[in-house]
């Protein structure tokens, strides 16, 4: 492997002209503590190049501290972590050139435009001058934002802020997106673009890892998940394996009577969903033994409306590893000197106060 003898004005370590590692993000026992708090104990994690990886676990699982590790802008105690075949610790600089980060807020100048925000990140990125306006003008106006664009940003309602914050992560044309929560205060339809934006740029060979407790929305756009919980990983679910797809699905049927007797007569277990009589569900093994049931049903006559799964996936492998988490004891109420200069740090707290994700 050749080097670029050249250091960036950071006076990190030469970057590599070429890299032998693979592209994508990978993760090995990362491990990450504030104070007594263990946030990250060891988590391991691998996204690929063109693919949307989903992060998916508990709040205080680790999540927002995995993703700060991940955009170098916290060091880890422990572990290795490469991003686009660059150690953010060796090369912090070649980390952030190949690398958008989209925080679950904002966060703005409180005096600068919308366009403005985009100009100076861009310029931070090393970006020409006129070829960053071009480039602002461009994702202001894929953002639906050119009307806004000469606004200060403080005044954007939180979607608004949440669409220019996503153009701000891909201004520089990143091959990895580290996006938290992205679909935060996003409208209906701005939410199915971003889903369809998020699949057209791993269709283009982007490695995009989403973090995000909307779990349906996480089922209908990524090809793979890793479970987090107390730091640590507990299971990787591949979501492109559609045909291994069981679990409880719905039907609805036209006439219910004849539903519940085509069920009873095949000896298929069911149970009424809800307040509506015409709905049932059924639990089955695999996507396949779902779709000969459906074929069963419309073949013995019965008129069935939909037939769809019940849960999600990503919602059915979330709630199995939430019944085995084990059990919390009740919060107590906060002592009398809670929030008083000098009170005991509080666990699940950076010393900073703010809340581990």
């Amino acid at each position: 492997m050749t080097t670029d003898t050249r250091t960036d004005d950071s006076g990190e370590a030469p970057v590599p002209a070429s890299s032998d590692a693979a592209p994508g993000i990978t993760v090995d026992s990362v491990t990450r503590s504030f104070g007594p708090v263990n946030a990250l104990q060891g988590v391991d994690l691998t996204a690929p190049a063109g693919a949307i990886t989903a992060l998916v676990g508990p709040n205080g699982s680790g999540k927002t501290t995995l993703m700060l590790v991940l955009a170098s802008l916290l060091k880890p105690d422990a572990g290795s972590v490469t991003i686009a075949g660059f150690d953010p610790l060796v090369h912090p600089a070649a980390v952030r050139r190949n690398t958008g980060w989209m925080p679950d807020t904002l966060g703005v100048w409180e005096s600068l435009t919308a366009r403005e925000i985009l100009v100076t990140m861009g310029r931070f990125y090393g970006m020409d001058r006129d070829r960053v306006r071009s480039r602002a003008a461009e994702l202001l106006e894929w953002q639906e934002l050119s009307t806004l664009a000469d606004q200060p940003a403080r005044v954007l309602s939180r979607g608004q802020q949440q669409r220019l914050s996503l153009a701000r992560a891909i201004l520089h044309d990143p091959q990895v997106l580290l996006l938290d929560e992205p679909a935060s205060g996003l409208d209906p339809g701005s939410r199915i673009r971003l889903r369809d934006d998020l699949k057209q740029m791993a269709a283009a060979g982007k490695t995009i890892l989403v973090s995000s407790h909307v779990l349906s929305e996480l089922d209908e756009m990524a090809d793979l998940a890793v479970f987090i919980q107390s730091g640590v990983t507990v299971r990787v679910e591949d979501l492109s394996q559609e045909g291994a797809a069981g679990g409880r699905f719905l039907i609805t049927a036209l006439d219910p009577g004849s539903l519940h007797a085509a069920l009873e007569h095949y000896s298929i277990a069911y149970r009424t969903e809800g307040k509506r009589r015409d709905s049932v569900s059924v639990e089955v093994a695999s996507a396949s033994e779902a779709a000969d049931m459906l074929a069963t049903l419309v073949g013995d006559g019965v008129r069935v409306l939909s037939f769809t799964p019940g849960t999600s996936r990503l919602e059915a492998a979330y709630l199995e590893l939430d019944r085995r988490r084990p059990a919390e004891g009740p919060a107590s109420l906060p002592g009398p000197d809670a929030g008083r200069a000098g009170a005991a740090h509080r666990p699940g707290m950076r010393p900073d106060g703010r809340g581990i994700q």
